[in-house]
């Protein structure tokens, strides 16, 4: 697999490609955005991970352009912008994903191993016993009726599942569906697991989502 980095700092750029390489990762750098922009569109690459802030051009601009040309190539943005507004911006442009600087090489190739994943048509639905979860069309189904969550309710369910068997942990729900640092108030999760367990009919006693005292939640198995 073979991963353009277009990135100006270079204490970054090198940490990045070191980590990847170990991950038997090809790696390419290229350090501005005009130079980022010609090589990913005169050569291939599994994967562009993109800074926004670049002297030439910005990795927005790149990122504007490359879509017009190549709209496959997964992209994600590496930034330390961090408002809502440059997320939808990014996300619209034709992001894939968007970590924040700064942030663990950990979490980076996680998210580098989803994008580069086969795509097929189960990816789109998720099955849980008589639930069925459609991430395309953002739908649940239970028994063949549909059952109406919130866009929230939805990612944690989604969360969830796609863990189940495992504990996830509070500060990893909170990261991973509200996007937001640890020390925000975890109790919120509890309101969203209580509406998830009613919504669709999971008696707690059942353990389907068994709270993990002091710890978190899991999704257990449902036949």
């Amino acid at each position: 697999m073979k991963i353009l980095i277009i990135e100006d700092e270079p204490g970054i750029a090198k940490f990045i490609k070191q980590g990847l390489e170990e991950e038997l990762y090809q790696i390419e750098i290229s350090s501005d955005g005009i130079s980022g922009l010609e090589n990913a569109k005169n050569n291939y690459y599994d994967l562009i991970l993109l800074d926004w802030m670049l002297p030439g051009i910005t990795g927005l601009e790149v990122l504007t352009q490359l879509r017009k040309t190549n709209k496959e190539i997964p992209v994600i943005f590496l930034t330390a912008k961090d408002t809502v507004q440059d997320t939808v911006l990014g996300l619209k442009a034709g992001a894939n994903d968007y970590i924040k600087k700064p942030f663990a090489f950990e979490e980076l190739l996680e998210r580098i191993k989803v994008q580069l994943r086969p795509k097929t048509s189960e990816d789109d639905k998720l099955i849980w016993g008589d639930i069925i979860i459609d991430r395309r069309a953002y739908q649940v189904f239970k028994n063949d009726k549909e059952i109406i969550l919130t866009q929230k309710e939805f990612s944690l369910l989604e969360f969830l599942i796609l863990n189940k068997g495992k504990v996830c942990t509070r500060t990893q729900i909170i990261q991973k569906v509200w996007d937001i640092n640890f020390e925000y108030n975890t109790g919120v999760i509890d309101v969203f697991i209580n509406a998830l367990r009613n919504k669709l009919d999971l008696k707690e006693s059942d353990n389907y989502i068994k709270t993990i005292r002091g710890i978190g939640y899991t999704a257990r198995e449902r036949e």
